[in-house]
């Protein structure tokens, strides 16, 4: 039953610090400090059940450009979301190849946390709250590319974070047409990278908890769904400030509170 219960607060946790812009990887970190650490199919599931929230939410978005790809501005739009997506797949490999990534330890992640901040300020003082909606540019679709490497190399940076303020920074200066991006290249980055991270695991044999999987990929995906939904909303009369402060509180926090050691 203590299982169960973990998976249900492992599940919430994630699906709430998924997609906002303030590291799920920090608030897991944490969160299995006292709950213990799950396995690693575990973790793969419940971002999964994030992942199918995102999906869902934009599920109509997603079938306008499939569906109307001869349309120049849906073609256009897909492939930008392509030239992201490539180029975060192909740096992405080379640097798991050289072994360029942090580990998700205390202190990088702390410290990422923290970083991050200081950008997001910087990116809100360059823009202004009711910008209108700009068109996502080729450096946009590069610079997201970057950002998600970025966020794979660096834990803690937070995906999201990193590829919403890219596009702010290179030119998308309307927050939810940034955020927009920023989630769409996510779907099928994040899709490619638990299924590889699956299939690691299966090479290797798999002994899991099905009950407690299945627990917390249900309550990832439920509470994702309602946090993306909500943040979508909230970003059209609010700033990401309030985010910023929260993960420098949360980088101390970590630095504080749990252990550095082995």
């Amino acid at each position: 039953m203590l299982d169960l219960i973990n998976a249900l607060i492992l599940g919430i946790i994630e699906g709430i610090t998924e997609f906002l812009p303030i590291s799920s990887t920090g608030h897991l970190l944490i969160a299995q400090h006292w709950l213990g650490p799950q396995s690693e199919l575990f973790n793969i599931g419940i971002q999964a059940g994030a992942i199918l929230a995102v999906t869902l939410i934009y599920r109509k978005r997603l079938w306008q450009l499939l569906t109307g790809f001869r349309e120049k501005a849906n073609l256009d739009y897909g492939l930008k979301l392509a030239t992201a997506f490539g180029i975060t797949a192909v740096l992405g490999l080379i640097a798991g190849k050289l072994g360029l990534a942090l580990p998700d330890t205390v202190q990088p992640v702390a410290w990422a946390l923290v970083l991050g901040a200081l950008v997001m300020f910087w990116a809100e003082h360059k823009t202004e709250l009711d910008a209108p909606e700009t068109a996502i540019t080729w450096k946009v679709a590069v610079a997201v590319g970057l950002a998600q490497v970025v966020a794979a190399v660096f834990p803690g940076t937070s995906r999201s974070a990193a590829t919403i303020f890219a596009a702010m920074l290179f030119g998308t200066r309307n927050r939810s047409a940034a955020t927009e991006f920023a989630f769409l290249v996510g779907i099928p980055t994040m899709y490619a990278a638990s299924a590889y991270a699956f299939m690691k695991q299966f090479d290797s044999g798999i002994q899991e908890n099905w009950s407690a999987f299945t627990v917390g990929f249900i309550a990832s995906t439920v509470t994702a769904f309602i946090a993306v939904k909500w943040l979508l909303k909230f970003i059209q009369t609010h700033r990401f400030t309030g985010f910023a402060w929260y993960r420098i509180v949360l980088g101390i926090a970590l630095l504080a509170l749990v252990p550095t050691g082995p």
